[in-house]
């Protein structure tokens, strides 16, 4: 039975990139050796970081004066980074989720924080408008894409403070101007590799502003002078990100990844607003998340969730459960989802509605 990965990270990847990260860690580049076994400082593996750098800067169209990094530690990491990096007195953060809590909360500790909005009263179940950043703030931090409650947000907003952003589960699913930002980050296990990487795009003038000293591992500005190349970064990660990168490139870059998510999702969408079953969670429809769609069950059928569940696994839908914090339903629909795995969870909910 073929199996419809919705996993919501580590999740799904290109089966030519899976097969192409499987095959250098068996012999990486007819060297005799694995990808695992390497050094980081090996010749043959340099032009993997260079060419995932380039890619990450042509397919985001990231202009000049900006460092693409490869780190440990994951978003949650960053949270911290962010903060150590650029809030010298006053940070302004949107509260649309658990994840954008977290970074709020890391960045507590090293300067005011100023929560502009939240929707937290209503369960994060819409993106909060129609705020105000104040003007001296060092940055404004957004999180662009909600896993866990299905909101978010499509376009760059417009400020006129530095931006930070969040954009570990919808990177490279929609062209954005990198030239609003002062960094983006996210973790990797969602749209470009396996779990273990971390990518940071930063503007390089603003590093260094900040008065108070910042350890080693945790400067921005260490990486960019040793381009990732500080410590021993992780190198299967990095590898498989290269590949994902060209695979993106090959399918018609960002501008194709957004079409595929819209129509993806538009899909999802129509059959969840159809069926009688099943209700979406995010109750402004312009707030819906193309990467991660919520639903439940209908109030009137709340005693078929485990048998939907069930059902939906026992045809080969994989990871649809609904995150503990929300229950109901997730289906993760990240650049690699073929559009067909949409269609059949359409399918299976059409039945299962037929049996009910």
């Amino acid at each position: 039975m073929k199996k419809h990965n919705f996993n919501a990270g580590p999740s799904i990847l290109p089966r030519e990139v899976i097969e192409k990260t499987a095959q250098a860690i068996l012999d990486f580049n007819g060297s005799g050796l694995s990808l695992m076994e390497i050094s980081h400082r090996a010749k043959d593996f340099q032009p993997v970081v260079d060419g995932a750098v380039a890619l990450f800067k042509e397919l985001l169209n990231i202009p000049d004066g900006y460092s693409v990094l490869f780190l440990g530690g994951g978003a949650s990491l960053e949270f911290c980074m962010v903060p150590y990096n650029f809030l010298e007195k006053k940070a302004a953060y949107l509260n649309t989720g658990t994840w954008a809590k977290k970074a709020m909360k890391e960045a507590k500790a090293f300067g005011e924080v100023i929560e502009v909005a939240s929707s937290a009263d209503a369960n994060y179940t819409f993106i909060p408008k129609g705020y105000d950043v104040p003007a001296d703030v060092d940055y404004f931090h957004i999180t662009t894409n909600n896993t866990i409650y299905g909101t978010e947000l499509h376009a760059d907003p417009e400020v006129n403070v530095p931006l930070v952003a969040d954009m570990s589960s919808d990177i490279f699913s929609r062209p954005i101007d990198v030239s609003k930002y002062i960094c983006i980050y996210g973790g990797a296990q969602k749209n470009l590799a396996p779990a273990g990487v971390t990518f940071v795009i930063v503007k390089n003038d603003a590093v260094g502003k900040v008065s108070r000293h910042i350890p080693t591992m945790l400067n921005y500005q260490t990486h960019i002078e040793k381009g990732s190349m500080f410590n021993t970064p992780p190198v299967v990660p990095i590898y498989a990100a290269l590949q994902t990168l060209r695979w993106l490139k090959a399918q018609g870059g960002v501008e194709e990844m957004q079409r595929r998510a819209k129509l993806r999702s538009d899909m999802l969408y129509a059959e969840i607003d159809r069926n009688k079953l099943f209700r979406g969670t995010v109750t402004a429809p312009e707030d819906r998340s193309y990467m991660n769609i919520c639903f439940v069950m209908a109030d009137e059928y709340k005693e078929l969730e485990a048998d939907f569940l069930k059902f939906a696994t026992e045809k080969g839908m994989v990871g649809i459960k609904g995150h503990r914090s929300v229950g109901g339903f997730r289906a993760s629909c990240y650049n690699a989802l073929p559009v067909e795995s949409v269609q059949a969870l359409i399918d299976c909910m059409q039945e299962f509605e037929k049996m009910h």
